[in-house]
């Protein structure tokens, strides 16, 4: 469980937040229904995607459920530190896709007292820890992992199986290029290349 501050002002007490799992397991959906939590309170919000996240808009963190909230597309981490000075709740998407200096960044907001909610992949295709994600699990104070269905045996799925044979580690895409699966039907598949 954690804490909001729901009163419009910074307490000084800043925190990391990081939502994590599979791809179509609901963590945008999860950021957005923070970030506008924080919004409805009249807290000062800013949201930050990677500039290459275009699936569904440009400008702004889409779920897959075509729920839409506001962003700043930015080319890397320090780019956030600039943008996100004073802010009191900062949103970032699509954590996986930045540089390892994103795990700086956060701990730096949080120590100027902001509330960072991160949401990100945890695994590549690959099932391999995936860009700063484990660094950020490590220095958060709340981690919530969220899961998908396997869409072929209906159980919980942690795990996101390309369907391409493309081996570029980020290949953005839909249903028409990745599916969730459990670690039972992952396996089966000889995902681990």
């Amino acid at each position: 469980m954690f804490l909001e501050n729901t009163s419009g002002s910074t307490t000084g007490h800043g925190w990391i937040e990081v939502i994590t799992g599979s791809m179509f397991s609901g963590k945008t959906e999860e950021l957005i229904r923070r970030l506008r939590r924080a919004t409805f309170a009249r807290q000062n919000v800013e949201i930050f995607k990677p500039r290459i996240e275009v699936r569904y808009s440009e400008e702004e963190v889409v779920s897959h459920d075509d729920n839409a909230i506001q962003s700043t597309p930015v080319d890397s981490s320090a780019n956030i530190l600039l943008l996100a000075s004073g802010v009191e709740v900062v949103g970032i998407d699509e954590a996986q896709f930045f540089d390892d200096g994103l795990v700086d960044v956060c701990n730096q907001l949080a120590d100027q007292g902001a509330r960072v909610i991160i949401a990100g992949l945890d695994m590549d295709y690959k099932g391999i820890p995936f860009g700063p994600m484990p660094g950020l699990m490590s220095i958060a104070e709340y981690v919530t992992k969220v899961h998908a269905i396997c869409v072929r045996c209906g159980n919980l799925a942690q795990y996101t199986h390309r369907l391409s044979e493309d081996d570029k580690l980020i290949v953005l895409g839909e249903t028409d290029i990745y599916e969730p699966l459990c670690r039972v039907c992952y396996s089966g598949t000889n995902a681990r290349r």
